[in-house]
């Protein structure tokens, strides 16, 4: 029972962050490869907190989502100015920025990271892994509620003008920058949240945690669902999570497995295996269509 829960925390804490990860991929566009970055920024500073200051639960959670939207913010400023591809690289060097600081400064605790995270507390009340599955849950529902919110606002109607045509968008009237901007903070507050209860689950962080790899981890997690879709990036998110369980004797070519499943699902399902039409998501369409002509 204990292994289950642990895999149903994890899930949904990586749920949270791809489908976070989506609200700046999917509605906007700009390939950000920095996520894991944002991620590890809320877990280290949720653990410098419970472990150096002694500060509750809820105040580690509040701060790590301040601070990681803060990092949103500089990101959001930097996405003003570079695009795409440049963008994308720029996003990619700054895992290796966050991590060098992280293995660097003895505020993080340096290389060997923070060790002794204590199990949060709520109202005198420890939580152990049902807690944390509940707290879990209820973040990755939070994430899905406002995602849906955006996606069906007119606010996210301008984000899918800009991300089918900026200079469009820009012509019309639309603040870019501002909207853009927003978005990037409203998805880094949610990577901080799921980065504090990250390390209260591990009790753990280390540098190595947060790393380049996980950030192409969550951008595969989120095409491989479907991009631009919460079911595809939640989809995305369990299935990488759970492949490697089931085949933990293949542990040492676990990269080497997911490149080639993104490889493939790419070439041969470029809108994700979920994700809007995709073969499935059209047959599926299909079948409602079927049973509402026939009623």
């Amino acid at each position: 029972m204990s292994y289950l829960l642990v895999l149903l925390i994890t899930v949904t804490i990586l749920s949270t962050v791809t489908v976070s990860l989506n609200m700046v991929v999917g509605y906007t566009g700009q390939p950000n490869l920095g996520q894991s970055a944002v991620f590890g920024i809320g877990a280290y500073f949720a653990a410098v907190f419970a472990t150096s200051y002694g500060m509750p639960f809820w105040f580690c959670f509040l701060a790590a989502g301040l601070v990681s939207g803060i990092a949103g913010a500089l990101i959001g400023a930097i996405s003003l100015r570079l695009h795409q591809d440049f963008f994308a690289i720029t996003t990619l060097g700054l895992n290796f920025i966050v991590v060098a600081t992280f293995q660097t400064l003895p505020f993080f605790g340096g290389a060997t990271g923070l060790y002794g995270i204590p199990l949060p507390t709520i109202a005198g009340y420890e939580l152990d892994y049902p807690g944390l599955a509940v707290c879990s849950l209820l973040l990755l529902s939070c994430a899905v509620g406002v995602s849906l919110l955006v996606d069906r606002s007119w606010f996210g109607g301008i984000l899918q003008t800009i991300r089918e045509d900026e200079t469009l968008a820009a012509s019309l009237g639309a603040p870019v920058a501002r909207y853009k901007s927003t978005i990037f903070v409203i998805s880094s507050v949610f990577a901080g949240f799921a980065g504090c209860l990250y390390a209260y689950f591990l009790s753990t962080v280390s540098p190595q945690t947060f790393g380049f790899n996980d950030s192409v981890l969550f951008l595969a997690m989120l095409l491989i669902g479907g991009s631009a879709t919460i079911r595809g990036a939640i989809f995305g998110a369990v299935l990488l999570t759970v492949i490697p369980e089931l085949f933990r004797f293949a542990s040492d070519y676990r990269m080497l497995i997911f490149g080639a499943v993104l490889v493939l699902v790419l070439r041969f399902h470029p809108q994700g295996i979920i994700g809007d039409d995709s073969l499935i998501a059209r047959r599926t369409a299909n079948v409602f269509a079927g049973k509402r002509a026939r009623s």
